[in-house]
């Protein structure tokens, strides 16, 4: 067994002064057991823990590191910028070097407004979208989360025409009652929704392609409807790019599926590891936002140099090498498809889902089109899976239902390593 003496003393000092002795649910690894290590340093694809065990690294701090960790080019990026102050809450060059670079890069935003995290983008976007329409309703997707902002903190109702009733302590039903839920790619659901809801639907939010509850992707032809139902009901089309931004193509996933949506919103990504979020869209819309319109938000740290910084310095090597994402692609299939072949020889059930350098593996037969497929996998036995393969140094994201991620500094080796690792795990998973 692998020692994490000092992650363990770390965690019950934790459990002290930390809600459940993490800052954010999923790092606790109650979804695979056991406890989380901490970590000391990364770089590159791998992390090493406080105990000095080293693990190749298929999270990337949940997608942001698409350049692998502590990139020279971010580092030096942030170095720069913290030379000349962390922080000012008055406009800073970066923002507009980072604004224009975003508007040049995603062909549906013509403006940009900076904020902190993808939770704050996506509030802001479909609070936008309210105002612009000047209607309430909000369309969302079972299985989709977009941020855990009030309103979005939402599962489904009894039926497709039912609103959503509030997922979280503490959300009052007041608050969900405008959040329409539906299953992912069911065009029914969301034509019967337009019918029962006739000019009240201010737009749809939408992982174009969801990535957290596991990865699974859209029916052919189900972005394009979803497109086409909103412009013929006078409501907008809100793409959450804050996971599949930059990482699926350069311009994200409307990129990729060749759709334009009316708001996009932004992270990981663009912030080179740093906080950050954003959303955009074109200027009839975007000008609505205050100090321009009615539509308020604001933030202290919204376009934070540093954030900034590492943001352009990320999209500036994308830029760069556009062929970086031949490899992600090439990498990732080999590593989905070696592990598949792993569990299919040990005799496990388990399907896969991929799109670019995102994936994720079930353990469940398959297919996964959706939250109500996803939710038959197994989670005991990704659990031990999970930690059979963090024994073996390789560490994945802790929840079944969680996508992964690849990055540019992983290599063939390291594919190799996981795949060998993998059918060492499967003897642990199907025992």
């Amino acid at each position: 067994m692998v020692s994490r003496s000092k992650s363990e003393a770390l965690f019950a000092e934790a459990l002290r002064y930390i809600p459940g002795g993490v800052n954010s649910p999923v790092r606790a690894f109650r979804a695979v057991g056991g406890q989380p290590f901490f970590v000391d340093r990364a770089k590159g694809a791998r992390v090493w823990d406080v105990d000095g065990n080293e693990y190749i690294d298929y999270v990337g701090t949940w997608g942001p590191a698409i350049l692998g960790h502590a990139h020279p080019k971010i580092i030096k990026a942030v170095q720069s910028a913290a030379e000349h102050g962390t922080s000012f809450g008055i406009p800073n060059p970066f923002e507009v070097t980072m604004a224009k670079r975003l508007c040049s890069l995603v062909p549906s935003v013509q403006k940009v407004r900076m904020c902190n995290s993808g939770t704050e983008a996506t509030m802001s976007a479909i609070r936008l979208a309210r105002g612009f329409t000047k209607r309430d309703k909000i369309i969302k997707f079972d299985g989709c989360y977009h941020g855990h902002a009030d309103s979005l903190l939402v599962k489904a109702g009894s039926g497709a025409l039912t609103f959503g009733n509030p997922d979280s302590a503490g959300v009052p039903a007041a608050f969900t009652e405008h959040t329409v839920v539906l299953p992912f790619n069911d065009t029914d659901a969301v034509k019967a929704a337009f019918a029962a809801n006739q000019k009240q639907i201010a737009g749809i939010i939408v992982e174009p392609v969801p990535g957290n509850a596991g990865l699974y992707l859209p029916k052919p032809g189900y972005l394009p409807f979803l497109r086409e139902i909103t412009s013929a009901n006078g409501a907008l089309l809100i793409f959450d790019e804050v996971m599949t931004g930059f990482r699926l193509a350069y311009g994200g996933a409307q990129e990729l599926y060749a759709i334009q949506p009316d708001l996009t919103t932004m992270g990981k990504i663009i912030g080179g590891g740093l906080p950050v979020g954003a959303y955009g869209g074109p200027s009839e819309i975007m000008d609505l936002v205050a100090p321009l319109g009615p539509v308020y938000q604001a933030g202290t740290l919204s376009g934070n140099p540093l954030a900034m910084a590492a943001g352009y310095a990320t999209l500036s090597y994308l830029r760069e090498h556009k062929d970086v994402y031949a490899k992600l692609d090439q990498f990732a299939a080999e590593v989905v498809a070696g592990v598949a072949d792993a569990a299919k020889d040990a005799g496990v059930i388990m399907c896969h889902n991929r799109v670019g350098s995102m994936f994720t593996w079930f353990f469940a037969q398959g297919p996964v089109t959706d939250w109500t497929s996803a939710a038959k996998s197994d989670p005991e036995a990704f659990g031990r899976f999970f930690r059979a393969m963090l024994e073996n140094g390789i560490y994945l994201p802790p929840s079944q239902f969680e996508a992964a991620f690849l990055s540019v500094a992983h290599t063939e080796h390291d594919v190799q390593q996981t795949v060998t690792a993998a059918k060492q795990a499967f003897v642990t998973v199907h025992a």
